[in-house]
């Protein structure tokens, strides 16, 4: 299958779709600010409140008409333009392809080696989230505005977070098993310069941050680092962006002063800590008081105020990455060994945690929402510093292939760490209401992630998509699933060049991620929860129909609080959704007759812990037999606090080849 790296199979389509689309943006964009004029989010509310009332109505009455004026006079050459963009969209491509030629400035993909299958096997990280990128005058009424420099912030949050180094805690003694669930354990190193080293509880239940200062220009490893990861061979997974800390387990179980070994890069603890003195101890956090403007423009640090937030987020200016980069406080991601890890709940067999940060090392990133063309060109251009090959702009415009007009794309976008051997787009013909004018639909990718020594290529199979959105439509959500199983099994069969007597290919995953637009919980929502997807794909949060595990929470945060002091920063809202009240102020719950639409405050006892509708699903059927997969990690993601109203989610899965370790 041919990968599509431009929207038209030649240039002079192309200019005239240009041209035609140059008539018609001015009066979009003036139709776009006309209406978000009138539309102003919490924090505009709150800004104006210091300002007296009258001024805000006088721009308003001042730029009304001007908007007005220029939009009917822009309405003669939008209609020449449309009745241009119109019929061109029948010879568009469903999506474009986009790799990096130049991989100096993908610092992720410059890691990368080609896994052969040899070890006992590798890891794999996948990233789902709903950024809302819609025209800004339509993403204000989800509460949250400029799409355009949110676009790039999104961007460089998630890579900044992919980026970062993975630090990993090893037990040298078999027997200390003292420190319980290791990942949700902390350990923080001594800031640059600072010689006064920091210590904490081993036994916290939650990730905390560690601080890293790098310029993520390039590697993010050292010499030392790299000789250290290539004497380990492929016993990590394969994970190249790791650093290693070893504990001597004489310690009984408290992490101390850590220090950087110069020699083998990695850290070692020893030696007794004082405990905290609060029950849930938290590292403490030296507040950037002299921080310039700008310096927490990635807004990475727990430190970023609420003001330099939305500073950067709606700021005219560019920000100095590399101002950014050295400001960066990142988290650590701390593992044992698994003959001697410990969960928090005994039945569970994989690491789960709300981090502030997007895994180290993602490879895979499926993006929905993202629907505004302009948005997705700077968040690509972000995502690339990362991801060397990227899928956007996916759907389908006008009439063509759909039974309803559509104005706008499917929203989804994928990035990859890994190259796109195929890829398929289908739109869903049954959308009702407003999802019928944007043409939601799935996504389906072939990846190659390495080879067996005989040559045997090494695929992946990942799905994306969003489903319909309008509560109450659980019979159209039904049939999209449907669907999606239905095409994703011909796309499998249309791109696989396998069969039993010559096995040219050996699949390694299936993962299926998205916005599906219904949770567990919620009694309105039986019938998607009983669906066959559900026997042929694992949802590692899910018990049964109706029943999430206890550490499941929601990723539908209440619009309303999104600027909130309490949650307008990645770690602030880690914290408040590690607690149950904090959970009930900020999540939206399923809806119920005794309960308000709105969640912020509300005190009464609720099932589950919010409204889960962005899911990951994996599934062991139709994968290479001599393999097996298990979930190794899951994570809801508090890094895109403030720039849009769903949690991010990720899962890391082991591919274990049941070899020995060379």
């Amino acid at each position: 299958m041919v990968l599509y790296t431009s929207p038209f199979p030649n240039s002079f389509l192309s200019v005239l779709h240009s041209f035609s689309w140059g008539l018609i943006f001015p009066c979009y964009w003036l139709a776009d600010r006309l209406v978000g004029s009138f539309v102003p989010t919490t924090y505009e509310k709150r800004q104006r409140a210091d300002d007296p009332c009258y001024f805000h109505a006088l721009c308003i009455i001042i730029t009304t008409p001007i908007y007005l004026a220029l939009l009917v006079a822009s309405l003669p050459f939008a209609l020449i333009g449309f009745l241009l963009w119109s019929p061109l969209q029948s010879a568009r491509r469903p999506y474009i392809y986009s790799r990096l030629e130049d991989k100096t400035h993908a610092n992720g993909a410059t890691l990368l080696t080609e896994w052969k299958a040899a070890g006992n096997g590798k890891s794999f990280c996948f990233g789902s989230a709903n950024v809302c990128l819609l025209p800004d005058s339509l993403a204000r009424f989800n509460n949250v505005f400029n799409t355009q420099a949110r676009a790039k912030e999104i961007g460089r949050r998630i890579r900044n977070g992919a980026s970062r180094p993975q630090i990993k805690i090893y037990i040298d003694s078999p027997t200390n098993t003292s420190i319980s669930a290791a990942s949700f354990s902390s350990l923080v190193s001594p800031q640059g310069g600072d010689n006064t080293n920091r210590t904490v509880n081993a036994g916290i239940k939650r990730t905390t941050s560690m601080e890293y200062k790098g310029d993520n220009s390039g590697s993010n490893n050292s010499e030392e680092s790299q000789e250290d990861k290539g004497g380990a061979g492929e016993s990590n997974g394969g994970e190249e962006n790791t650093c290693i800390v070893r504990i001597n387990g004489e310690d009984n179980g408290h992490l101390s002063d850590t220090e950087p070994d110069p020699v083998n890069g990695q850290a070692h603890a020893s030696g007794p800590a004082e405990p905290s003195p609060e029950g849930d101890a938290e590292i403490s956090k030296t507040p950037n008081s002299k921080q310039k403007e700008g310096d927490s423009g990635s807004l990475d640090s727990y430190s970023a105020s609420r003001e330099s937030l939305v500073k950067v987020r709606v700021g005219d200016g560019t920000v100095d990455q590399s101002t950014v980069n050295n400001k960066l406080l990142y988290k650590a991601s701390i593992m044992k060994k698994t003959s001697v890890r410990k969960k928090k709940h005994t039945d569970e067999t994989f690491d789960h945690e709300i981090s502030a940060f997007f895994p180290a090392n993602l490879d895979f990133l499926c993006l929905q929402e993202v629907f505004d063309k302009r948005a997705a060109e700077k968040l690509k251009e972000q995502l690339h510093h990362y991801f060397e090959y990227i899928v956007y702009d996916v759907g389908v415009y006008s009439c063509h292939g759909c039974c309803s007009f559509k104005f706008v794309n499917s929203g989804l976008l994928f990035a990859s760490r890994y190259p796109v051997m195929d890829a398929a787009y289908h739109c869903y013909p049954n959308g009702r209401g407003t999802d019928s004018l944007a043409s939601k639909g799935a996504l389906f990718l072939k990846v190659q992630v390495g080879s067996t020594p005989q040559d045997q290529r090494i695929v992946g199979y990942i799905s994306c998509t969003h489903l319909q959105a309008i509560a109450g439509d659980t019979t159209v959500r039904c049939e999209q699933l449907d669907m999606l199983q239905d095409w994703l099994s011909e796309f499998r069969k249309s791109t696989s060049s396998s069969s039993a007597a010559n096995p040219e290919e050996l699949v390694a995953f299936d993962v299926i991620c998205g916005d599906l637009n219904f949770d567990n919980c919620s009694s309105e929502d039986k019938l998607e929860q009983q669906h066959s997807l559900f026997t042929h794909y694992k949802d590692p949060c899910r018990i049964g129909p109706g029943e999430d595990k206890p550490w499941a929470i929601g990723t539908l945060l209440d619009p309303e609080g999104l600027y909130d002091e309490e949650v307008c920063t990645p770690d602030n809202l880690q914290k408040v959704l590690e607690s149950e009240e904090g959970r009930k102020g900020y999540l939206v719950y399923p809806t119920s007759k005794n309960h308000s639409s709105s969640q912020k405050g509300r005190k009464a006892s609720l099932k589950g812990n919010g409204r889960r509708i962005d899911y990951m699903l994996y599934t062991e059927e139709g994968l290479y037999l001599e393999w097996k997969v298990e979930v190794e990690e899951f994570s809801f993601i508090t890094q895109l606090a403030g720039l849009t109203d769903h949690l991010p989610v990720a899962m890391r899965l082991m591919v274990s080849t049941g070899e020995d370790d060379p």
